[in-house]
């Protein structure tokens, strides 16, 4: 059984679960997002006319300066995802949920920003798989660019989902009326400005998002006497469950909520997830390529990282605020689908801004929320705009065309891709929670990635063979133990190694499992296969590729020195949240 599932429904939970709209906007609200959705469209406008080529659409032509690039970086993954897919998990499964920003995240992108960003800046690539077309050639570029646009098509939908469920759930809109309202907006400016339109409008969402979700936080702490308080609160309805320590109930899998161990945290969470996600997921590293220099590029995950440490206080607290003050229970959305009378772990940041955001500042948070789906959709759409054009179109349909026929399929394609997204959101009710969904597309496709693109990096044996068959045999890993739990319950003890393992640490284990299968995969084929010269990998692997020194720089401008900074604060906030 759940855990939130332990609190009985009072009163209040029967009169709020009698309709499907929370709270009555004032016309000051309307007039705050409405402003927000021209804005947005009169960015796209402006921009068209500097997206001319397919350098300046694609990979918005290679000169945005740091702080733009590290913004827009830690925007495009600041959508659904952040927002009330994780203030639904931390209502599930208490501040177990923040390891996805901090173990999850803050490693990875210092990762990224350190050791592989030079490789994909220096190689000039427009996109992850444009880097194994070069490393491994057509077949593997060709498997990861499918599988890529797939995820992205489904991501996207996610996106669309959450913004759908807070229309539904706030303003009482319909679904679909939703859908569409969010496609148009996001089709025309994405479609008109490219990847500067996408990028400009991250970095006024990051502050919108900022402005708009800190006001939830701040009030609910006041309301609940403090982390004391609200600790305590939490205590008094779920007496006997630990949601407000880290490490503490990580011993064994049966003293969590989520039935992991710290194990699955620190390997399948992360060293293969997060390393996967940040480091190989074109959504995030696009946004990083189109940094003005390697500098630049180097420097915009570190402050990215800086920022990501802080979005727990915006999105982890609404969900634990919501277990110590709303007097009713929430379920997962599968089972709200059935029983559209109950409220879902995924409503718990529309119900907190409902509950503490008056008239004109809900119409800002509101707005917030809009911000972040939206940008959420941009960075996947703007994605598989890249990735379907530069690595499946170009290369397998039509190798010889003009560079203004590539974008102008780019622009085709953001609106194909919009399209199928609507679809793909309608899947999302099949699932416990948007995080259930997400982590699952991450296993399948992100963690067999990483292990492909990193084996590449870091080992110049390896060979074409053994990039094609490697991810393969990941992708089919992660996939085959899906669909076996999901046939035969009883086997999670096989892979999870505990009978209750809920789904996000099912999914952590997926992701290790295909990692070694990569590895294992890669290992053997190279093996027995033919390496390519030195000559061929210069550029492309460590040990064969010059980088740049910063020797000639202070102390204080080297993304190094500022990387060991944010790695000092990540290890003390473990410490403190133990």
């Amino acid at each position: 059984m759940l855990v939130a599932d332990t609190l009985l429904p009072g009163p209040a939970a029967m009169l709020l679960s009698a309709t499907s709209r929370v709270i009555t906007l004032q016309p000051v609200d309307l007039t705050i997002i409405i402003i927000y959705f021209f804005a947005v469209l009169g960015i796209g406008f402006y921009l068209k006319k500097y997206a001319r080529t397919g350098e300046d659409f694609f990979v918005a032509g290679r000169e945005m300066t740091a702080w733009v690039a590290g913004l827009a970086f830690i925007s495009a993954n600041l959508g659904s995802l952040e927002l009330m897919g994780w203030a639904g998990n931390a209502y599930q499964y208490g501040i177990l949920a923040a390891h996805w920003y901090w173990v999850g995240a803050i490693p990875a992108m210092l990762f990224l920003a350190i050791v592989m960003m030079p490789f994909y800046y220096i190689s000039k690539t427009h996109s992850v798989p444009g880097y194994l077309e070069l490393r491994y050639g057509h077949a593997t570029s060709g498997l990861s660019a499918v599988t890529f646009a797939f995820m992205t098509i489904l991501m996207s939908g996610v996106n669309m989902f959450a913004m759908a469920v807070v229309m539904k759930t706030i303003l009482g809109w319909n679904f679909t009326f939703s859908l569409w309202v969010s496609t148009f907006t996001v089709g025309i400016y994405v479609a008109l400005g490219g990847l500067y339109s996408a990028i400009f409008n991250e970095v006024v969402q990051f502050f919108l998002i900022w402005l708009g979700a800190l006001l939830i936080p701040i009030l609910g702490l006041v309301e609940t006497g403090g982390w004391s308080g609200m600790v305590a609160r939490i205590k008094q309805n779920f007496p006997g469950q630990n949601f407000t320590h880290m490490w503490g109930p990580m011993l064994h899998p049966s003293q969590n909520p989520m039935g992991v161990s710290w194990i699955a945290i620190v390997f399948g969470l992360g060293a293969v997830l997060s390393m996967g996600y940040w480091t190989t997921d074109f959504l995030v590293v696009q946004r990083v390529i189109t940094a003005k220099d390697i500098r630049s590029a180097k420097s915009a995950p570190v402050i990215g990282a800086f920022f990501k440490m802080a979005v727990p206080f915006i999105v982890i607290l609404p969900g634990l605020l919501g277990l110590a003050v709303l007097p009713f229970h929430l379920f997962p959305d599968n089972v709200v689908a059935a029983n559209p009378a109950l409220h879902s772990y995924d409503q718990v940041l529309p119900l907190m801004m409902a509950r503490y955001l008056g008239p004109g500042l809900l119409g800002l948070g509101i707005t917030a929320l809009i911000a972040g789906f939206m940008s959420g959709m941009a960075g996947n759409i703007s994605a598989f705009a890249t990735v379907w054009t530069y690595d499946i179109y170009r290369p397998f349909i039509k190798k010889q065309a003009s560079d203004r026929h590539y974008v102008n399929m780019g622009r085709w394609c953001t609106i194909i891709g919009l399209f199928i997204s609507i679809g793909a959101a309608y899947i999302v009710n099949h699932f416990g929670s948007l995080m259930n969904y997400v982590q699952a597309l991450f296993s399948f496709f992100i963690a067999p990635l990483f292990g492909t693109v990193i084996i590449g990096m870091l080992w110049k044996r390896a060979t074409k063979a053994a990039g094609f068959w490697g991810l393969l045999a990941g992708i089919s890993t992660a996939v085959g133990i899906f669909v076996t739990i999901s046939e035969h319950p009883s086997s999670v003890k096989w892979f999870c190694f505990y009978t209750g393992a809920q789904q996000l640490a099912q999914q952590m284990w997926q992701a290790l499992w295909a990692f070694v299968a990569v590895a294992v995969v890669s290992v053997i084929v190279t093996l027995a296969t033919r390496p390519r010269p030195d000559a061929e990998l210069r550029g492309l692997v460590m040990g064969l590729t010059d980088i740049p020194s910063e020797g000639d720089l202070p102390v204080l401008k080297r993304p190094f020195f500022w990387a060991v900074i944010c790695f000092v604060i990540f290890l003390i906030l473990q410490w403190i949240f133990r």
